[in-house]
């Protein structure tokens, strides 16, 4: 499920992954705070089919309540009562999809370790694919790779060559516009607090032409938001 933001009440997925949601697989398996993923490329192996289910859903997040409001016998809500918030929303969905991401490192802090010493960033990228190379061999992950909602858990396979990469379906012939696609979002977080104040997402244009989609590198000036 990778929900389109125009579509309020009712979900609606995308056509095909987003490179938000791609880059999440891959932080999932391997992430440091001085690299940050860039998706290049996404292949579509699988032909594009919808279904639709209803679930149970709840209308209202859970907060967390202020300290002061709970001391000394506060009775502010510490939860969400189910039964009084439950409520029945339907989805489209994929199913039964696959891709191929093709992904490279851009290098913010040319440190390996925070005390370590400075070094040049191909050298730094080459280290750092190193060791997401070792962890995806072996299915290692920080967190469960999900597609787009965290009850949809992805499965991954490391093909490090060109010949070991799978091929489109041949319905994906031609050029088709899949409209505009959230590329990323900016987080505007306070530099003290660390707390976010406010969010903006950015689309662009996705063309998948015979099956691959081109992701052009992130340019906050040169996406929709």
């Amino acid at each position: 499920m990778f929900s389109r933001p125009e579509m309020k009440v009712e979900r609606v997925s995308y056509d095909v992954i987003t490179p938000s949601a791609a880059r999440g697989v891959l932080e999932a398996i391997y992430w440091k705070p001085q690299i940050r993923w860039r998706i290049d490329k996404i292949t579509v192996i699988n032909p594009v089919r919808f279904t639709n289910i209803r679930r149970n859903e709840i209308s209202k997040k859970a907060t967390n309540p202020k300290a002061d409001l709970v001391k000394d016998g506060g009775h502010d809500q510490l939860g969400v009562m189910i039964e009084e918030n439950r409520q029945q929303r339907a989805s489209m969905l994929l199913k039964d999809v696959r891709y191929v991401v093709h992904a490279s490192v851009e290098i913010l802090d040319s440190k390996l370790d925070r005390n370590g010493p400075e070094m040049p960033h191909n050298k730094a990228a080459g280290k750092h694919l190193d060791m997401f190379k070792r962890r995806a061999r072996k299915g290692q992950v920080f967190q469960q790779p999900y597609l787009g909602c965290r009850e949809f858990p992805a499965t991954f396979k490391l093909h490090e060559t060109e010949e070991e990469l799978p091929q489109s379906d041949s319905s994906f012939d031609g050029e088709k516009d899949l409209g505009f696609m959230l590329h990323d979002i900016v987080f505007d977080q306070d530099a003290k607090t660390k707390i976010v104040k406010s969010t903006t997402p950015h689309f662009y244009r996705a063309i998948m032409v015979d099956g691959v989609i081109e992701v052009p590198a992130f340019n906050p000036e040169n996406t929709v938001s």
